[in-house]
């Protein structure tokens, strides 16, 4: 699923500003955090504010090893809005929550350190 986690890796090929572009990363607010316990892999169910223009979206996500439910709500999050939705077991995961592996692989959400509107676009 996950291209390469090396840190010392090259980089992946060049794209064009036109496809960067194509990728929506957006910034949201999580207003519902839940375990997702039927998942293959340790995972939480969460339910991102995107603001008007995109709504509330829920995302699938395998944060467990530096997040509980309670302390994800009101943190602001980067997610990619634009992929198809995804089924994951019974749950539809709208969103990719975006985050960086840790030295074990484990994942960091990746977010605003000041907050900014919900549904700022990343550019």
């Amino acid at each position: 699923m996950h291209f390469v986690h090396d840190p010392n890796a090259p980089a992946a090929p060049t794209i064009t500003f036109d496809q960067f572009l194509a990728v929506d990363i957006r910034v949201g607010t999580v207003v519902a955090a839940e375990p997702y316990p039927e998942a293959r892999k340790p995972a939480l169910k969460l339910r991102i504010d995107f603001g008007e223009g995109i709504g509330i979206k829920q995302s699938s996500a395998q944060i467990t090893r530096h997040y509980d439910c309670a302390a994800l709500i009101g943190r602001q999050v980067a997610a990619v809005v634009n992929f198809p939705p995804r089924q994951i077991g019974k749950f539809m995961s709208e969103v990719l929550t975006l985050g960086f592996p840790d030295e074990s692989g484990e994942v960091v959400l990746f977010a605003p350190d000041i907050k900014v509107p919900n549904g700022a676009r990343l550019f």
